[in-house]
Parts: structure tokens; C-alpha cells; sequence
């Protein structure tokens, strides 16, 4: 019996038909889950974002077979939506000193009002916020918009919308927004030292891309070169006006 499961379910006041549709799966295997069957793991992924909790808490046994690859990299996602929504939570509620995001809109996490809120409640609290993202007019956020094949148009929408949805933050002390022209390579998320990135392909949405969960050990190491590569987009950004 998977007792872990079980009690998320409970607690998330959802029954195993619930989960069966959201993940459209037959009533029968939510059922078999809970005696005791591990899901594949794109099913365990999409239950921990259902439930609001690390896929840890739910197969503590599959925690620990997944040790990290080395002391630096934590975690490799194969892609940004397969990173459980418990997991974005828990970087940006670990921070006791800072938090960044450098994308060009990060609207799916600026849709989350609990996310934002959580933002917020760290910046009144003391930790640093930075929020970095596309000058809608810049032709690398237009360029982007093409390489994904939904539009120039579209993707600077979508920094305008995450724009309307960060602008709390532009309020609080701690909290800054600015807008920058860079063409990324990568998005970086950052929450003191750990970090989750999004790494871009050309043709593929930022949303299928891989995402590497990193934690800055040395000076040298990789973690530590995205670190650097956000100070260097962030010294070249403009601050964000409510008025423009």
C-alpha cells in the first residue's frame, strides 16, 4: 500500500477518480498505484504537480535510488513541465537571501498568484528579488517568438502579460524589475545558491526543453558560470517603468 499517496490524496480532498481524469488513465490504475504500483515516471511527475508536492513525499524509495548525479547537478528534468509545481515552490521558499529569474516572459510562473504572493512575502521579508525579462520590443524576443512557431507577436503578448502579472513586486523595497534586449540561451531560476535551467532549442517551446536542477559548489563549476551569465545580463538591463 502506498500510504504516502493516499494521505496526499486526502489531503488534496481528491479521490482516485480525480487523478484518473486529470491524468486521463483508467480509474483502475490510480487504484493499482495506490497498493503499491510506481507510476512511469511522467505519471509520478504530473500526480506531485496535482497534489502540490515533491514526488519524493509520495515514492520516498524512488528518492533514493535517484541520487544526484554529482555534488552540483541535483536533477535533470527532460522537460520544464515535468518539473512538479511543489518543486518551484520549495526554490523560491528556500531562499534566505536571494532570488532571480531570467527568462523572456516566465508567464507560467507569473499566472500562479501563489507564486507571486510568495515572492512578495520574501522581498518584504528581506531576501532580494530580481525578475528579468524580455523588452517586448526587442528583436531577440521577436526572433524567439519565431523559433518557437507561435509568433513575434505572441511571444512579446506573453511578456506583457507576465509584465501586468509581476508589476506587485515593482512596489516592495527589495524587489526590482527590469527588461533586457539579450538573446538567451538559457532561462535561470534561481534561489540563493540553486538553480533550475531551462535550457532552449532552437524549433522547441522553452515549456519541452530540458531543465538541469544545479547547486553552486565551487567557483569553477557550472553552476557558477549561469550565475555569472545572469549579473551580466542583469548590469545590462533597463529598470522596468509602471509608467511606459
Amino acid at each position: 500500500m502506498n500510504d504516502n499517496l493516499r494521505h496526499a490524496l486526502n489531503t488534496a480532498r481528491l479521490q482516485p477518480a480525480d487523478v484518473a481524469a486529470h491524468l486521463a488513465v483508467d480509474p483502475k490504475t490510480v487504484h493499482r498505484w495506490l497498493k503499491g504500483r510506481i507510476p512511469y515516471p511522467r505519471h509520478r511527475w504530473a500526480i506531485a504537480d496535482l497534489l502540490q508536492v515533491e514526488e519524493a513525499e509520495l515514492w520516498p524509495d524512488i528518492a533514493q535510488q535517484q541520487r544526484p548525479l554529482n555534488d552540483e547537478v541535483l536533477a535533470i528534468y527532460p522537460h520544464r513541465w515535468a518539473v512538479p509545481r511543489a518543486t518551484w515552490r520549495h526554490l523560491f521558499q528556500s531562499a534566505t537571501r536571494e532570488i532571480g529569474i531570467l527568462t523572456y516572459s516566465g508567464l507560467f510562473l507569473a499566472e500562479d498568484a501563489g507564486l507571486i504572493r510568495l515572492l512578495a512575502q520574501k522581498a518584504r521579508a528581506g531576501v532580494r528579488v530580481r525578475v528579468l525579462l524580455g523588452d517586448p520590443d526587442a528583436p531577440s524576443v521577436a526572433a524567439r517568438g519565431i523559433d518557437e512557431t507561435i509568433g513575434a507577436d505572441v511571444m512579446a503578448g506573453r511578456v506583457q502579460n507576465a509584465l501586468t502579472l509581476y508589476r506587485p513586486l515593482a512596489d516592495i523595497e527589495n524587489a526590482q524589475i527590469r527588461l533586457h534586449r539579450t538573446v538567451l540561451y538559457n532561462s535561470i531560476y534561481r534561489a540563493d545558491t540553486d538553480l533550475l535551467v531551462n535550457c532552449h532549442a532552437y524549433g522547441t517551446p522553452a515549456a519541452q526543453a530540458p531543465v538541469m536542477h544545479l547547486r553552486a559548489m565551487e567557483q569553477e563549476a557550472a553552476a557558477a558560470t549561469y550565475l555569472a551569465s545572469f549579473e551580466r545580463v542583469w548590469a545590462n538591463a533597463e529598470v522596468y517603468s509602471q509608467a511606459s
